[in-house]
């Protein structure tokens, strides 16, 4: 065999990798990127993530709609519910299937107590219970904002966002300095940090010198005189810590966006934007974004709810078709991130299986942890579909798993989808540094992204 030859073999049998590190950086990519970080810095919490897409789908002809109304063939829908989750939706001229694409917009966060303030020496702490998997050392000594709503005892509800605008204070859970830390220093990491140690400072300033717990009651006129609220009033409120900062572009290239919740709103926008770019599409379309992923999709506004199906149900209905056969006709793609290779950390991966920073929009055949425990695990045939659909648009994409078999794992929406007989697999962005407050992703990834949201809202 000639070097030509063997070169020929190798590179029409071999599985090689496609880096797009030295692919250009085109204005279609960065202006892509631009508007991924404005929907960054504008939605750090689901419910104005919520916000921010009805926006949007309304500016597009969109129009809400609830169980029951009358739906029309090349009608365009949202269902909001409850502020907290949407899905997008698009009829076409086929109704005997759905491409949906579903992704959550909820990340790990510092949840504000239900009866939370309180003063100590002179300074006015909230109590908080963390929401979905961090590390929590992460979150000490970083400027946060607090982000939420209150319902009010008459039952108004009043939006609060403190800590983002450059002219807000912005509130820090403090650490132990270094030179009195050699016994916590002894502390294996995940018990240096407490759960209930991750007590905000919120004030210093006493209302005045005579009152005992003068610090608190300064900070609850203050926050009377802008809201209208009472200490009682933290009973019914959602509020949450979230990282101060906006999005960034990172490195003197800047390839990178650094920010706060790329898990998982680097897949829920280019599922949302490819959602409204492809309405030449023939198919049923939907987009699901969910809340409650990090905490495992129970409840109202989580994937294991019943109404992404009612919603199924109620299409069917209004078209006279057959509901368990439009399920196993449906696919859908569980836009979720996935843990990009850190050299820095290369023990906790398997290089062989893992997915790279710059490799494209990553597959993700199951996840779960362990042997597969808690995954719906893909079929090999909806595996080479999906393949097949990328590779005939040219869309760049890489397959791997979360990291070395025994050293952890995750879920995503994927089974819960899978487990209502949907053919499901995850396809997502790699990111680096994920469920810290600071996460890193390539721009050249979540354009292919978006890139194969398109491609499959377009397929038939």
């Amino acid at each position: 065999m000639t070097k030509k030859e063997l070169e020929k073999t190798k590179k029409d049998l071999s599985y090689n990798r496609v880096s797009l590190s030295a692919k250009p950086q085109t204005e279609a990519i960065n202006d892509y990127a631009q508007g991924y970080k404005a929907f960054l810095d504008n939605a750090k919490t689901e419910r104005e993530a919520v916000k921010y897409a009805v926006e949007l789908l309304s500016s597009k002809g969109y129009k809400p709609f609830m169980f029951g109304d009358k739906l029309e063939k090349g009608g365009k829908y949202y269902l909001n519910n409850r502020q907290k989750s949407i899905c997008a939706f698009r009829i076409g001229q086929n109704v005997d299937g759905v491409k949906l694409v579903g992704a959550h917009i909820d990340s790990p966060r510092l949840d504000i107590k239900q009866n939370p303030l309180y003063e100590q020496q002179d300074m006015a702490y909230l109590k908080t219970h963390y929401y979905g998997g961090i590390r929590k050392y992460q979150w000490a000594t970083i400027p946060l904002a607090l982000h939420g709503v209150i319902v009010k005892k008459d039952g108004q509800v009043v939006d609060v966002k403190i800590g983002d605008d450059l002219d807000d204070p912005v509130l820090c859970i403090t650490d132990l300095l270094p030179h009195l830390s050699r016994e916590q220093n002894q502390k294996p990491l995940a018990t240096a940090f407490t759960g209930e140690g991750l007590n905000i400072l919120i004030g210093s300033q006493s209302i005045c010198e005579e009152e005992k717990d003068g610090v608190k009651l300064n900070i609850l006129k203050l926050l009377n005189e802008k809201y209208g609220i009472t200490e009682t009033d933290f009973l019914s409120a959602e509020l949450c810590a979230v990282p101060a900062q906006n999005a960034r572009d990172l490195g003197l290239d800047r390839s990178m966006i650094s920010a706060y919740g790329h898990d998982d709103r680097v897949c829920s926008y280019p599922a949302l934007t490819a959602f409204i770019d492809t309405e030449d599409s023939e198919e049923t379309c939907l987009c699901l974004l969910a809340d409650k992923e990090e905490t495992g999709s129970d409840g109202v506004t989580g994937s294991q709810c019943s109404i992404l199906y009612d919603l199924l149900d109620e299409i069917c209905e209004n078209f006279g078709v057959n509901k368990n056969r439009v399920r196993m006709n449906s696919t859908c793609l569980s836009a979720d991130v996935t843990a990009g290779y850190d050299p820095l950390y290369a023990d906790a991966f398997e290089k062989a299986n893992a997915t790279y920073i710059n490799g494209g929009v990553a597959l993700c055949k199951f996840t779960g942890s362990g042997g597969k425990g808690g995954t719906s695990d893909a079929a090999a045939e909806l595996v080479g579909k999906v393949r097949m659909l990328l590779d005939k648009n040219e869309i760049v994409w890489q397959l791997g798993e979360l990291g070395k078999v025994d050293q952890g794992g995750g879920g995503t929406i994927a089974k819960y989808v899978a487990n209502r007989n949907i053919d499901t697999i995850d396809i997502g962005v790699p990111v680096l540094s994920m469920h810290s407050p600071l996460e890193v992703i390539s721009k050249k990834d979540l354009y292919e992204t978006y890139r194969a949201f398109k491609c499959f809202y377009l397929s038939k």
